[in-house]
């Protein structure tokens, strides 16, 4: 791997082999960044990333397997050995599975959607907490992308296929998570929703990330929306027909769509753009698109913002990925 000069900025993307995270390293390196592309098939993103054209002495490739902790603990060692310091961490990659009849489990054993989206991230930002820390970048962040469809602030967070995000009372993730529990609430199997739910955690946990950390540390903690990318990887378990009208009607019918490219962009802007320096934010390009639209605090739901949801969710999560429950970052080496 070639490595460009240290004095450029680092920044740490999951799931940067395809889709908005290829296009946010491709923006990143034009804007002189340092990219390390966290992805689970380091073939697939070399090559993705020299089909862009993107600079190989601006990026070094590390593996990771968000589903998989130890794989998530194992990128972290990888990515101190590289001697780079940690400038902003971008929370990216995800798994749909919405075609499961039965939930996937992950190697410790829990449903696959919220063991990659939420588990694996919160592991990932918990451990390298410290690395942003000691960073002397003059704006460090940490970085999580969220969905319209999590937030039913927004009329996609209402749309009840199959079911609106939900955690209810955090039964089956207080219960252990574990079989038969494939459901945050407890509740009977539905893939689409399970997504939606890993995506609420998502943002809840920034907010989290913010109240627990910003005062101290001055680290920035932000989600994003960054419109509808309908036509990414994202989708490639959906049926095939759901793969050409879903980018159809939202370029169409709900005006949300947003190329790749036009998403990279906008990730990059909330990683390096002075006007996203404010902690505490979900920004958001909205539902409607239209030429030259700037991003906006968008508000999040009444239950995204219960305080006592999020302590909860918080400590249940902590229990689920093995971190100390009274130990910092520090303290959370990778074992």
């Amino acid at each position: 791997m070639n490595e460009s000069s240290p004095t450029l900025p680092t920044v740490l993307i999951t799931g940067a082999s395809s889709g908005v995270g290829l296009y946010a390293s491709l923006a990143l390196t034009k804007r002189d960044w340092h990219v390390v592309m966290a992805c689970r098939d380091l073939p697939k993103a070399r090559a993705a990333a020299n089909e862009l054209g993107i600079r190989g002495d601006r990026i070094t490739l590390l593996h990771v397997d968000l589903a998989d902790q130890a794989s998530v603990r194992g990128l972290v060692q990888a990515f101190r050995a590289t001697g780079r310091s940690l400038d902003v961490l971008v929370c990216n990659a995800a798994v749909y599975q919405p075609r499961l009849e039965e939930p996937m489990r992950s190697p410790e054993g829990y449903e696959i959607s919220v063991a990659t989206n939420h588990f694996g991230h919160f592991l990932l930002a918990n451990l390298l907490l410290p690395d942003l820390e000691r960073s002397t970048w003059p704006s460090r962040r940490l970085i999580t992308l969220g969905t319209v469809t999590a937030n039913s602030a927004e009329f996609g967070g209402k749309v009840p296929i199959p079911a609106p995000a939900d955690l209810g009372d955090l039964a089956g993730l207080e219960a252990g998570f574990l079989a038969p529990v494939a459901m945050i609430d407890g509740k009977r199997f539905k893939p689409g929703k399970a997504y939606k739910d890993s995506k609420l955690c998502n943002m809840i946990v920034g907010r989290e990330f913010h109240r627990r950390h910003h005062a101290r540390t001055g680290i920035v903690f932000n989600t994003l929306y960054p419109g509808c990318v309908a036509d990414s990887a994202l989708f490639r378990s959906t049926p095939r027909a759901f793969q050409v009208i879903f980018p159809w009607f939202q370029k169409n019918i709900t005006k949300g769509y947003v190329t790749q490219a036009l998403s990279g962009e906008r990730v990059a802007e909330v990683v390096a753009g002075e006007d996203f320096a404010e902690s505490g934010v979900h920004w958001s390009w909205g539902n409607r698109q239209r030429e030259g639209r700037k991003a906006f605090s968008q508000p999040l739901s009444a239950r995204a913002q219960d305080q006592a949801l999020a302590e909860r969710l918080w400590d249940a999560s902590v229990r689920c990925v093995g971190l100390s429950a009274g130990a910092g970052a520090e303290d959370q080496a990778p074992r």
